[in-house]
């Protein structure tokens, strides 16, 4: 999940990698002989409106080829942003095929995100209808944004 208000993740993370996770309480390397499949939750901890009504979980699925191509990010909840679009495909840069670089950790591609959601940028849409929203009307896109998220978010996890 995350949870905006808070910036509470815990993300579905699929595929193996050496690559480090940062979970609740540890961290936690992923290895060939673990489980392709783990559940993590990930903190930061903030209040940022509009989102800070619901959680939104995410998927995380690194390809075969990971750590030489990028993870790939899809919103599993439904959210109003101009920077991921309605199948919850997520424009960020970090994880771009022309930006990625196999040094980058998966805390960096969520702490990008998380920033991303925090901080729309308008000049890169999946969504132009929002972004044009959010840059005309940022207060209307605002309002928006939370009705959309007390309707369609997840229940926020208790600590």
């Amino acid at each position: 999940f995350i949870d905006l208000a808070r910036a509470y993740c815990s993300s579905k993370i699929t595929g193996t990698s050496g690559q480090s996770v940062i979970g609740t309480h540890t961290s936690h390397s992923f290895g060939h002989s673990q489980s392709p499949r783990q559940e993590r939750r990930l903190r930061e901890v903030k209040d940022n409106p509009p989102y800070d009504k619901g959680a939104f979980r995410i998927e995380i699925n690194f390809p075969a080829e990971y750590p030489f191509k990028p993870p790939k990010i899809t919103f599993k909840t439904k959210i109003y942003h101009p920077n991921i679009d309605e199948k919850g495909q997520v424009c960020l840069p970090v994880i771009s095929a022309e930006n990625w670089k196999p040094a980058t950790k998966t805390d960096q591609v969520i702490q990008s995100l998380i920033a991303l959601v925090n901080d729309p940028q308008p000049e890169h849409p999946l969504r132009a209808d929002l972004a044009e929203e959010y840059s005309k009307d940022r207060k209307k896109f605002c309002k928006n944004a939370e009705e959309f998220t007390k309707k369609y978010g997840e229940k926020r996890p208790v600590d």
